[in-house]
């Protein structure tokens, strides 16, 4: 219970990534507020009430307190009137916000494969107004709480490598590398005062959106088999949850930090005893790539550093 009396948000935990991270959190021990949309506003009514409402329940059964708030995080107000209330409930306490909240994944399945002047425009808004905007909203509202109290925090943007190169589409790229440079530049304000400010990319995980659409992922795309072997919703959860506990995490603030990374540094393997994919491992690159027989013959832990990832995309 290395998270006891702590209090956590994790918007966008009706189910994927976002549940996964709340679970963890919970099972550490902390009092978990974690967002979604009401039933009216979601795509799928079945995951409104009852998933958001599960998920606050399984929580509070592993250990932890979960409290679930319906909120529209495209509705700032509404997003600015959910942290007044946390704020209130807890007495001006709050430690950890996991900003995971997102609604572009239909969007991006049903323009799979498309380019960018042949989809509705309006596809930016749609994966990119929830999806940073919404983040930096939270971010301010949270980080003024954890300011006034003067004592440490932690901030994790939820992102992808899809900042990195090109991934699904234009919109969806353009958003996943303004969110790591939003944690980059939030970090060197909120140094001194003692918050740490990340982003994590998880590797290829298998969401119930993702598994729901596998077998027309597998028509569409080629990478589809990757999200096969990938990681649980709660293995980026065990990377926050040991990142929130680590007194020396302020070592890791402005950095872009991978799931299986943080798991080989801190010693934790998946719920289901599998180590995930490394973003970083060179097999993982050439199966993402299409050289599928090559990648077999390279053994999983052969990594490129980070800076020759880097120096790859460089436009210099």
């Amino acid at each position: 219970m290395a998270l006891a009396g702590k209090i956590a948000i994790v918007t966008g935990a009706s189910r994927g990534i976002g549940r996964g991270i709340a679970l963890q959190l919970g099972e550490a021990g902390a009092t978990v507020y974690i967002t979604g949309r009401a039933p009216a506003q979601s795509l799928n009514s079945q995951v409104g009430l009852n998933g958001l409402e599960a998920t606050a329940q399984e929580i509070t059964s592993r250990g932890g307190k979960g409290i679930a708030k319906f909120v529209d995080h495209g509705n700032m107000e509404e997003v600015e009137n959910f942290f007044k209330i946390v704020e209130q409930e807890q007495a001006g306490k709050l430690d950890i916000l996991v900003n995971n909240a997102y609604q572009g994944v239909q969007a991006i399945s049903d323009g799979m494969g498309k380019p960018f002047y042949e989809l509705d425009p309006y596809i930016w808004d749609t994966i990119n107004n929830v999806g940073l905007r919404n983040h930096y909203f939270c971010s301010v509202y949270a980080s003024r709480i954890m300011v006034a109290r003067n004592e440490p925090g932690l901030i994790v943007n939820v992102s992808s490598g899809g900042g990195l190169r090109y991934l699904f589409n234009v919109a969806y790229g353009v958003g996943k590398q303004a969110l790591d440079r939003l944690s980059a530049d939030m970090a060197m304000e909120l140094r001194k005062k003692n918050i740490c400010c990340v982003s994590i990319w998880p590797g290829a995980v298998r969401t119930e959106l993702v598994t729901a659409m596998f077998s027309d992922l597998q028509k569409k795309s080629p990478n589809a088999h990757l999200f096969a072997a990938g990681e649980t919703v709660e293995y980026p959860g065990k990377a926050v949850v040991a990142l929130a506990s680590d007194s020396r995490r302020m070592s890791q603030t402005g950095k872009i930090l991978i799931t299986e990374d943080l798991g080989n540094h801190y010693g934790f393997v998946d719920i289901d005893g599998l180590t995930p994919p490394n973003l970083r491992s060179v097999s993982f690159i050439l199966d993402h790539l299409g050289w599928a027989t090559t990648a077999k013959w390279i053994p999983r832990w052969v990594k490129l550093p980070g800076w020759a990832i880097w120096a790859g995309t460089s436009r210099l």
